[in-house]
């Protein structure tokens, strides 16, 4: 009885109190005008990584479609994206975790040639050239037909220079799709292509990348080769792009281990002229960024010129290029960023500016429309050389086809390409605009493929106990600079600190190190650099020579795994440069290892039961490499 008596009240007071409750939920709660809780809404600083490609070849490329691939930009975008689709060669291929955004960098000459060999266009068959090539692709006959299509460009002879709705045609598709799969917020199809200079078969190659959409965009045709292999009459159009747009542009260029010591050249290309102001500044200005790794080798440094750093050997290339000229060792100082980097700052003093500063990403140039990085989903950098049994996986001549008597130690197969690498941008928003923004500012970085996540600020007054900050981005950005940008003079002229910060990648390997890479201009003139241990796992000790001993190694060749049972999954320092002079220009970027994992030859040993090739290692140590702050004298 009590108990009915105490539930009819409850009842009562309940449904009494309902109509109260419901007009409180009408209203805006109590607040106070002047309290601003969330601290974000006021935050501009980059608080996000986005990984991605910016050198993508789907079949719109001649060199891709001409020698199987058949992967168009849609089905790119959809793998770029995490859908599983079809290999050019059937099989079924999915990303790990899809990409943040894309650049498909398509050749410019002869943009969209394959696909309509594909699909025996008129347009091909009545130019007596193209009914040559098509049939010889028809005929099964590839090689040859790509061998053909690589004379005429070496030769600058276009066989449809008289004719450019080809190129237009396949540009607006290439646009539209971009266009189509561009979700601000998700995914950025960054519009771009790749210009493909390319003198005496030295690679001079750019990817050029715009800010804009496609009503920008298809208001020009890409600039080819066919027209210029000047990089300063590159530079000139997209100048002229930009006037006649009001958009933007930038460029990248790539492979500096192959141009036969062009790239980094201490004259101008085309004049031989000794560099002046206005060439540092212009081209520092277009280029801001170089691509340090890619599967064509890593192009960060080499054994030969780093003498002291003994992770310089890592995805070496430095044999032959696509022309008859041979390799040699005199041309290695002026291939690799970090000789690059070095020399930019004798240049800056003699000059007032710079024209190697740029900083560091890594992208695929693979061939497929498959933007795989991963050792484990290594589809080949040329549709080729997918994943199979099959001995051209191993033994397919990438560099040195020309001439057939070459050498053999002028040669590089294709086991010797790397599953790499990746662009990883800060940026506030994964959008074409703010990603642009942070190449043009240079605050990226480089991965071999990983997607390990680095932090880097420069500046006077740090110290140990801001590593541990709640708000370490924020205190960052607020007392020093991010990676790619500029340190000055302070008055009282200490050494600069460096906080760094390195996350392994959720899904992959245990960090081995962090390493500072310091480069500088002496008083009389010479070119110096160090590499220091700054963190490390475990408890391993720097012997005499300053060093941090291996960490390990607990790969399983037979099976191709590892085990994270070493190494660390966060690695932090604060450094301060101990050999700081303060009249001496110098930079300063990070790279960081991994602990060894298996080599795709080495998976590739385990799923086809193929013998393991004795000129390449059967592990790797992946890494990243953030861009450099510079240091200047007095500002």
């Amino acid at each position: 009885m009590k108990n009915s008596t105490l539930a009819l009240g409850l009842s009562t007071i309940l449904g009494a109190a309902l109509p109260y409750t419901l007009a409180a939920q009408d209203a805006p709660p109590p607040s106070d005008a002047q309290v601003q809780y969330s601290p974000y809404p006021k935050e501009t600083f980059p608080n996000q990584v986005f990984y991605g490609d910016t050198h993508l070849h789907t079949s719109y490329s001649a060199d891709a479609g001409m020698v199987g691939a058949i992967v168009g930009p849609e089905e790119a975008y959809r793998f770029a994206l995490g859908e599983e689709i079809t290999s050019n060669h059937g099989l079924p291929v999915r990303l790990e975790r899809p990409l943040d955004f894309l650049v498909i960098a398509d050749h410019a000459e002869n943009l969209g040639l394959a696909p309509l060999i594909a699909s025996s266009d008129p347009t091909v068959l009545a130019n007596p050239w193209g009914k040559k090539v098509h049939d010889l692709v028809k005929l099964g006959d590839s090689p040859s037909a790509f061998n053909e299509w690589m004379a005429k460009m070496q030769a600058l002879d276009d066989p449809f220079a008289s004719d450019t709705t080809m190129a237009k045609t396949a540009w607006n598709q290439l646009t539209e799709a971009a266009e189509k799969f561009n979700e601000p917020g998700r995914f950025s199809a960054i519009i771009g292509f790749e210009w493909t200079s390319a003198p005496d078969g030295n690679n001079l190659h750019r990817n050029i990348l715009f800010r804009d959409g496609k009503d920008f965009a298809d208001q020009i045709v890409p600039i080819s080769y066919y027209d210029t292999g000047d990089p300063e009459e590159l530079w000139a159009w997209m100048e002229n792009y930009e006037a006649l747009t009001g958009g933007k542009m930038l460029a990248i260029p790539h492979n500096g281990n192959l141009s036969n010591g062009l790239m980094f050249d201490d004259v101008t290309l085309t004049t031989k002229e000794a560099f002046s102001p206005d060439y540092a500044e212009r081209r520092a200005r277009w280029e801001p960024i170089y691509e340090v790794t890619q599967p064509k080798g890593t192009s960060e440094t080499h054994p030969a010129l780093a003498t002291n750093d003994e992770f310089a050997n890592y995805e070496i290339w430095d044999k032959g290029s696509f022309g008859p000229e041979p390799h040699t060792a005199d041309m290695l100082p002026r291939e690799y960023a970090r000789e690059a980097l070095k020399r930019g700052l004798a240049y800056e003093a003699q000059l007032g500016a710079n024209p190697f500063k740029f900083g560091l990403i890594g992208s695929t140039d693979a061939h497929t429309g498959l933007a795989t990085t991963t050792e484990d989903n290594w589809f080949g950098k040329v549709a080729l050389l997918e994943p199979t049994a099959d001995q051209i996986r191993f033994e397919e001549v990438i560099i040195g086809r020309v001439p057939e008597d070459r050498s053999e130690d002028q040669r590089i197969r294709s086991r010797r390409t790397a599953a790499a690498g990746l662009a990883a941008v800060w940026a506030r928003e994964n959008t074409r605009e703010d990603i642009w923004d942070a190449f043009a500012r240079k605050e990226v970085f480089a991965t071999t493929g990983t997607r390990m996540r680095v932090r880097l600020f420069g500046g006077y007054g740090f110290s140990p106990n801001d590593l541990n900050k709640s708000d370490f981005a924020a205190y960052g950005y607020a007392n020093g600079v991010p990676m790619g940008a500029d340190l000055n003079l302070p008055s009282q002229g200490q050494a600069p600190s460096f906080l760094v910060r390195a996350l392994r990648d959720v899904d992959g390997a245990n960090l081995d190190r962090v390493q500072m890479v310091k480069g500088w201009l002496n008083a009389d003139g010479t070119l110096a650099e160090k590499v220091y241990d700054i963190a490390w796992s475990g408890d391993r000790v720097p012997g005499k020579d300053g060093k941090v001993p291996a960490v390990g190694n607990t790969v399983d060749i037979t099976e191709a795994t590892y085990s994270n049972s070493i190494g660390a999954p966060f690695l932090q320092a604060f450094w301060t440069d101990p050999e700081f002079e303060p009249a001496h220009r110098a930079f300063y970027y990070v790279r960081v290892l991994e602990i060894p994992t298996p080599r795709w030859t080495t998976i590739d040993h385990k799923i086809f039961g193929v013998a393991l090739p004795d000129d390449v290692p059967p592990t790797i140590q992946e890494r990243a490499y953030s861009s450099p702050i510079w240091y200047t004298p007095g500002g």
